[in-house]
């Protein structure tokens, strides 16, 4: 994805999380579980950045995420 893309995007999707976001919002932000989100950082899926005991994920990385998956659905 260009950055170009990105920068767009950023402005449009989850305006109402803010530009680095918590377990609890990744959650929120995919419907998943948390067993799934910390498994989508962990196996590097989702690029996240552990401060103390907790993770810290940008959200471009989560933006990034759902356009890898979507471009996997449509190549399948």
């Amino acid at each position: 994805m260009k950055k170009s893309e990105l920068r767009e995007l950023y402005q449009t999707m989850f305006p109402e999380y803010p530009d680095i976001v918590n377990i609890t919002q990744l959650r929120q932000m995919l419907g998943v579980s948390r067993h799934l989100a910390y498994d989508l950082i962990n196996d590097g899926y989702i690029h996240g950045l552990k401060i103390g005991n907790a993770f810290r994920i940008p959200k471009a990385s989560v933006i990034e995420y759902v356009f890898r998956e979507a471009e996997w659905k449509d190549a399948g």
